[in-house]
């Protein structure tokens, strides 16, 4: 109930780069542009975002800027949103991008999203309902390699590593993309942003690098089991064609009343996801 009446957090959401795997279909379209069943990747996490009360926007633009901002200030018309700029994302990675967005940010909760990644709206509801301040998805259904940024937890949950060199054999999951931090958080990870940035060896650092200089420095992070719920990153052509198994439909934005209206009819038929 709390966090119906608290101040829903901000979306903050990354969409710089190129999409290179994804050529032909990134040659004359933004990846986060791309339709998945028949709504474009963007929208879809717009929608949902919304779903679940956020009003406030943050996008890290680089790549075909102008298409994106045209996309958005035109099928979005009034919702709150701050465009910043990563001049330099062809030489940068989404570390430099998420470092850009503190201004713009300032003080506020965030939610911070990969923009190629299509997920269920229950995700995005399970994580701004969680009580700890600091929380990764996690899905443990993945076959761990080297591409994936994966996670070790104690029992409790609490993250003791992340990162893509973690060793797949101790790692729980992989995290997905879709991360919460907090207000009282957010000035340190934009600290250790800001200083992996001042050496041109971490321009092409994730954001996760950050994460785990908080985690060693004693910055609690939480892993939310998303497990079970669909979602997909969209890096290449299969994955493409996954998420558009996957999420077939166009996307509605649906409150929580709808949505449980919803799971409780599929529950009676025993259809619920």
């Amino acid at each position: 109930m709390k966090n119906e009446i608290n101040r829903p957090p901000m979306a903050v959401i990354l969409a710089a780069g190129i999409g290179s795997r994804l050529s032909p279909l990134t040659d004359n379209c933004p990846k986060s542009l791309l339709p998945v069943g028949g709504s474009v990747i963007l929208e879809r996490m717009l929608r949902n975002c919304l779903s679940c009360g956020i009003s406030q926007f943050v996008l890290v633009l680089g790549h075909r800027a102008d298409e994106i901002k045209q996309f958005v200030d035109k099928t979005f018309r009034g919702i709150r949103v701050t465009y910043v700029i990563n001049e330099r994302y062809r030489e940068t990675n989404t570390g430099y991008s998420l470092m850009l967005a503190s201004k713009a940010i300032g003080t506020a909760d965030f939610i911070k999203f990969d923009a190629d990644v299509v997920f269920d709206v229950k995700i995005l509801r399970q994580l701004i309902d969680s009580d700890h301040p600091n929380v990764l998805c996690i899905d443990q259904n993945i076959a761990l390699e080297d591409e994936e940024v994966k996670v070790i937890t104690d029992d409790q949950m609490q993250i003791l590593e992340v990162g893509k060199s973690v060793d797949p054999k101790l790692a729980m999951g992989e995290s997905i993309g879709i991360e919460k931090i907090s207000a009282k958080t957010g000035p340190s990870l934009f600290a250790e942003l800001t200083e992996m940035m001042e050496s041109r060896n971490h321009f092409q650092d994730y954001y996760e690098a950050a994460y785990e200089r908080l985690v060693v420095k004693g910055t609690a992070f939480r892993a939310l089991d998303i497990t079970g719920l669909n979602w997909t990153e969209i890096d290449t052509a299969q994955d493409y064609a996954a998420a558009n198994a996957i999420f077939g439909t166009p996307i509605s934005t649906i409150s929580r009343a709808q949505q449980r209206t919803i799971d409780e009819a599929a529950e009676k038929t025993g259809t619920l996801a």
